[in-house]
């Protein structure tokens, strides 16, 4: 690439740069794909050598999107330079990405698939866009799925319907309702793009196929014709300044070592300029030795990759080869110094390093993830969560991460959250001995989601080990003519009004409010089986240890399992949704009874 394809006309009044735009959406609704095709769009109508292929990104420019959009777009009408696609793949790169303090991208498209409308990405996404404050468009991709559709390749939307039967029309339309109607469930006013009056009030939804290229010029058009209305201010930079920009990627190169894979959005960035960028431990200042560039794109198959240019200027993606990255993190900012001071230099990086450091607490789980906006994002979806965080980094997972998260007092804690990188066999081997569960996935919901039922098992398996060990409500009654001994031990016939009548447990029988023990339940049998417990309903005998029948107990009646002050207090504050509703019932006429004597009881 060369420096010229990112400016203007000097006529156009100043410098603009290239509005940047992310492409965002749920997984196979088509975000790939539709950058594809613009991209083949401009390949097919002859125009490779004016579409440039940059690191993460595509550059399209005016003259391109005139070609596309036909009749939609006239060139006079702007001066923007063209559109640069961010193309890294999925949403959590671009969309976490910042650039001074707010998104990287200027602008974005949601992608949603016609048929399948919002699913869990599309909310992520919504998420996102919703914090971030970055305008956006709906691209409602596959419409050309509608049963009945009549193909109508690379045309304006306007123009695809109007060849389209009565039927398809109505069915598109009924899913383009459904798309808008879950827009407004989340909160944001969208309507056809055609009917938007203003579009920083209302979300324009533009039907596409990425497939057949339809309503492609009409996305193309919306962008163009937001970002030239709404953020030209924005796009007003000084092109000849020292750049900015933000590590898309560290990458080996061969050849080269560890290089940052960077859109820059200000300024311009030159070989032999010094760049401050964001490293694991505070700023690393490095002298650029290479900036690299993909060849075009008719050429990008050929052996030699790369190709080396003297300077870049915003917008656009570059390569930067230079000493020292190691530890340079994906996410963080870079800036050139040239003619700055190298201290207010460093010192800027550092404060948006700080922006963008995670609160940790004293007790937590441990989160790694593959870029600073990722580690900001999941962060944030863990607070609400409410899911403290002991330690997040950028970086695959290292057994010394393993290390801190089997220090964790709480065993729900033992955890380490792996948002889009590796664990490393040293530490995967580690968390099997030290019993500490790693989470990897590359989509910040199902994350949190796998975590959060690892915590719920572990509740319920604990719940379940204090329901073992407390005293549990029971009623029962000892039925007339089935008295089968009369003590040593008494081995009576009984019914279990409510409740779970347990094997070894005392019992007692209410004289007034007062509850007397009686003795206690030894054994349980039904037909000659001995049992550990019996429910509600079912009648069996018992024996029962200490009292006489005819002294201490008779026939018809009603005996309660006794429960010791410190278990009821923690059936009643802490397990009453973990027992069934008959025990809570017995639960509550145990409580009511005793605080009838003391209202304090149990509390």
């Amino acid at each position: 690439m060369s420096d010229t394809d990112a400016t203007t006309d000097p006529d156009a009044g100043g410098d603009l740069r290239t509005p940047i735009v992310a492409v965002l959406g749920h997984v196979d609704h088509g975000k790939t794909s539709l950058l594809d095709k613009i991209r083949g769009s401009t390949v097919t109508s002859g125009e490779a050598g004016a579409i440039t292929q940059h690191i993460g990104a595509t550059a399209v420019p005016l003259e391109v999107i005139s070609d596309i959009a036909g009749r939609l777009v006239d060139p006079d009408d702007f001066d923007l330079p063209g559109l640069l696609f961010i193309d890294t793949p999925g949403h959590h790169s671009f969309s976490t990405l910042r650039s001074r303090g707010g998104a990287l991208a200027d602008i974005a498209i949601l992608v949603v698939d016609v048929n399948d409308g919002f699913q869990p990405q599309t909310m992520e996404a919504i998420d996102i866009l919703k914090r971030t404050q970055t305008p956006f468009v709906v691209a409602a991709n596959k419409i050309d799925t509608t049963p009945g559709w009549n193909p109508q390749p690379d045309e304006s939307i306007q123009r695809s319907l109007e060849a389209q039967s009565d039927r398809a029309e109505s069915r598109l339309n009924d899913n383009l309702y459904e798309i808008i109607g879950e827009m407004s469930d989340n909160g944001f006013s969208a309507d056809m793009y055609w009917r938007v009056q203003n579009f920083r009030k209302n979300i324009g939804v533009v039907p596409v196929s990425a497939e057949t290229g339809e309503g492609v010029p009409d996305l193309l058009t919306v962008l163009m014709g937001l970002s030239q209305r709404y953020m030209k201010e924005d796009m007003a930079v000084d092109l000849t300044g020292p750049g900015s920009g933000t590590v898309l990627e560290v990458k080996d190169e061969r050849g080269f070592g560890t290089t940052l894979d960077v859109v820059l959005y200000d300024g311009t960035i030159r070989t032999d300029d010094v760049v401050v960028v964001g490293g694991k431990n505070g700023t690393i200042a490095t002298e650029v030795r290479a900036l690299l560039q993909p060849r075009p794109l008719s050429e990008i198959r050929t052996e030699k990759r790369f190709e080396q240019v003297e300077e870049v200027t915003a917008a656009a993606g570059v390569k930067i080869a230079a000493p020292n990255l190691d530890d340079a993190i994906a996410g963080a900012p870079v800036r050139v110094i040239r003619d700055r001071d190298r201290e207010s230099v460093i010192e800027e990086v550092e404060a948006e390093l700080a922006e963008l450091a995670v609160e940790t607490a004293e007790n937590g789980v441990v989160v790694k993830a593959d870029t600073l906006g990722s580690l900001e994002a999941i962060a944030n979806a863990l607070q609400e969560a409410e899911i403290p965080i002991v330690r997040a980094e950028v970086g695959d997972v290292a057994p010394r991460d393993v290390a801190v998260a089997s220090t964790a007092e709480d065993p729900k804690q033992e955890a380490i959250l792996a948002f889009n990188v590796d664990v490393l066999d040293g530490a995967e081997r580690e968390a099997e001995e030290d019993d500490v569960r790693v989470f990897a996935d590359d989509v910040i919901y199902q994350l949190v989601e796998e975590y959060e039922e690892h915590v719920e098992e572990i509740e319920r398996a604990q719940q379940s080990a204090i329901l073992d060990n407390i005293r549990r409500p029971c009623r029962f009654r000892i039925l007339e003519d089935h008295v089968f001994r009369q003590n040593d031990p008494a081995v009576v016939g009984v019914e279990v009004l409510s409740g779970t009548l347990k094997r070894n447990t005392p019992v007692a029988k209410f004289n007034g409010n007062d509850p007397k023990r009686v003795g206690t339940v030894k054994g349980i049998q039904s037909q000659g089986e001995d049992l550990d417990e019996v429910r509600s309903g079912e009648r069996v005998s018992v024996s029962i240890d200490g009292p006489t029948v005819g002294r201490q107990i008779d026939e018809g009646d009603e005996l309660w399992t006794e429960i010791p002050e410190k278990h009821a207090k923690i059936l009643e504050q802490e397990l009453k949704e973990d027992i069934p509703g008959d025990e809570r019932e017995t639960l509550s006429m145990y409580l009511d009874t005793r605080r009838k004597v003391d209202p304090f009881w149990g509390k």
